[in-house]
């Protein structure tokens, strides 16, 4: 039961992850910590972080951490397959279709309004992604704001500014950081 509940959560989510990436962070939470209760916000934030750090789209490696916490390998298969088939599915039709209207004027306008959606989902997942790494659990209030998280992104975030470091050694640095300041 628990393989089919992952593997329709997933396939809800790649059926309809406008935009990919960023934007459907919010529905993964939704399906993940909210719906079905299998993360907390804790592990959720770990694992988009993991699934951000390892190859491949987010989608897909969040769904197979996800799958495998719930389920093992068996729900990583599940939870995997489940957000790739509608995409991959979609992704041939609209090749069909792109290649039949691509110089129809109204067909162009749709993709443009399409983009716009498409804005306004990454930029929700950006507040969340804001609201879960500077508060506690995720909680938009003061006194879960966590000053050590908001000094460290100053940090970097100046050292990345004035001085054009690496982004993998500015990973590494703030790593360090968060070792001191949250031991």
């Amino acid at each position: 039961m628990k393989l089919l509940q992952l593997f329709f959560a997933f396939f809800h989510i790649g059926l309809f992850s406008i935009g990919g990436g960023y934007a459907i962070i919010p529905m993964i939470r939704d399906q993940v910590v909210l719906s079905n209760h299998w993360l907390s916000m804790q592990e959720f934030t770990d694992i988009i972080t993991i699934s951000q750090m390892t190859p491949g789209p987010l989608a897909v490696n969040t769904s197979t951490f996800v799958g495998m916490r719930v389920a093992g390998i068996s729900g990583a298969l599940a939870a995997t397959i489940g957000c790739i088939c509608m995409g991959v599915l979609i992704s041939y039709v609209l090749y069909h279709i792109f290649q039949r209207f691509s110089s129809s004027v109204i067909f162009m306008e749709i993709l443009k309004g399409l983009k716009a959606a498409s804005l306004g989902l990454i930029m929700s997942a950006a507040m969340i992604i804001l609201a879960i790494a500077f508060f506690k659990n995720g909680a938009l209030s003061l006194s879960s704001l966590q000053l050590s998280a908001v000094l460290i992104f100053a940090v970097i975030f100046g050292i990345s500014r004035t001085w054009k470091i690496n982004p993998i050694a500015l990973m590494l640095l703030s790593g360090l950081l968060g070792v001191f300041i949250y031991q």
